[in-house]
Parts: structure tokens; C-alpha cells; sequence
């Protein structure tokens, strides 16, 4: 575990929100990611991090098969003509790599620059899985712990179905 890692866990350590991490190889699509993970129990996730013609920047996530159309996403969350952002802005606003995009990397954004939508059927889910900073691991937390973070830090999600 690395020192953005433990600094992840040690938040939600304060906040009471059990989690379980499981340490795999590096993963760095939905398909990888499947062939990797064995049985891991919860939905699995994709996380598409954008940004609006007006530079608004969005985290989106949505379970890991269902398809997003930004054009219909953009008349749902209100914003400007969406495309995907770029990887140093990513690495910049959300301190991750491409194909570490996770919601818990709204802990580094102090600025609270980023937007998250969630996608509304997360929130029907058991468990929700997602990349502890890394994509080396996968985290799984309640929807609840997941939407009590995110206040943590100054993230309250629009959610939406999408």
C-alpha cells in the first residue's frame, strides 16, 4: 500500500466505513479487469472522468456494461458538450492515472473542481467496487460508505439514471 493509499483508508477508517481490498495484477480496461478479478462479489464499475466546453469537470460512474452516450448525458446533468479529459489533467485535478479512475480520487481534488454523477443503480447494489487510487487493487464499499465519502469531501453526487 502506497502513501496515497493509506492516507484513502485511514479516512475512511475515521469515518467507520468498512471496506475490503483485494491486490491484483495492474488492470486498465472493464475487460481487463473482468479476466482479472476472479470472483470479486458487487457491481463493478466504470468511472469516465470529463470535462464540458465550459471546463466544468465531471467524474462519472456507472456500472461496468452500461452504455453511456454523452450526448444523452450531457441533457441529464445539465452540462456543456462533454468529451473525456485529458490524462494530465487528470493526474493533475484527481492525482491518478488513466485506468486508475475511481471516485475515491475525488480525496485529492481540495479545490472541489469535479462534479460526480453517479449512476442511480449503483445505489440499488450490495456492494460497489472500485480502485483504491491504484488500479493494482480493487475496494469494495456500500453504497452508503461510498455516498458518506463523497460528503466528506465536499462531493455530494448528482445522481442520475443514465
Amino acid at each position: 500500500m502506497d502513501a496515497r493509499e493509506a492516507r484513502l483508508m485511514a479516512m475512511l477508517d475515521a469515518l467507520a466505513i468498512e471496506t475490503r481490498t483485494v491486490r491484483h495484477a495492474p488492470v486498465f480496461t472493464v475487460a481487463e479487469a473482468k479476466a482479472e478479478r476472479g470472483r470479486l462479489p458487487g457491481m463493478h464499475t466504470k468511472n469516465l472522468f470529463l470535462k464540458d466546453k465550459k471546463d466544468v469537470l465531471w467524474l462519472v460512474v456507472a456500472e461496468e456494461d452500461r452504455p453511456v452516450d454523452l450526448k444523452e448525458l450531457r441533457s441529464k446533468i445539465g452540462a456543456a458538450t462533454l468529451s473525456f479529459a485529458r490524462a494530465d489533467l487528470l493526474q493533475r485535478v484527481l492525482g491518478v492515472e488513466p485506468g486508475s479512475v475511481t471516485p475515491f480520487a475525488v480525496i485529492n481534488d481540495g479545490d472541489r473542481r469535479v462534479r460526480v454523477v453517479l449512476d442511480a443503480g449503483l445505489l440499488q447494489a450490495e456492494l460497489l467496487n472500485f480502485h483504491p487510487l491504484a488500479n493494482t487493487a480493487t475496494t469494495a464499499i456500500t453504497p452508503d460508505g461510498l455516498l458518506r465519502f463523497l460528503d466528506a469531501t465536499g462531493h455530494a453526487p448528482l445522481v442520475v439514471a443514465i
